[in-house]
């Protein structure tokens, strides 16, 4: 299990893999808005946890299980935006997003994609949850 950080590091250098042949400490750097010895450190972690392999100087490469959960944090976040766009939260949907992602489990994830899933292959039902949302508002309010 990774910690939220390691988590953050993890997805981001699987997104750099989708569009790039090579990653390098200063990309994650500069994405992530870290220092480089905390880009090194989270890597020395990341490559002890089998999620990549390194080298100090060299090319950042997804192992195979780095790569699965990598893809599972990015489709993790996209489905938590998605949600919270259907819902239409008056929010920074981004920065929600991922202040939820890493404290919901897996079956709460789960349930959030059948929900988003619902709600754009019925949008009736859709039309139905916004208004309701729009009246409770105003009764809370």
């Amino acid at each position: 299990m990774l910690t939220p950080s390691l988590e953050d590091y993890l997805e981001e250098l699987y997104r750099f893999s989708l569009s790039s042949d090579s990653v390098r400490v200063t990309d994650i750097s500069h994405k992530l808005a870290v220092s480089l010895p905390s880009v090194s450190k989270a890597l020395h972690k990341l490559k002890k946890g089998e999620f990549i392999t390194y080298q100090r100087y060299g090319e950042i490469i997804l192992t195979e299980k780095g790569k699965q959960l990598g893809d599972f944090l990015v489709k993790r976040n996209q489905v938590l935006q998605e949600f919270l766009i259907l819902i239409q939260t008056n929010c920074d949907i981004v920065a929600e997003a991922e202040a939820m992602e890493h404290y919901l489990s897996d079956t709460t994830i789960r349930s959030i994609q059948a929900i988003v899933t619902f709600l754009k292959d019925n949008p009736e039902w859709h039309r139905i949850l916004l208004e309701h949302i729009v009246s409770s508002s105003k009764t809370e309010s």
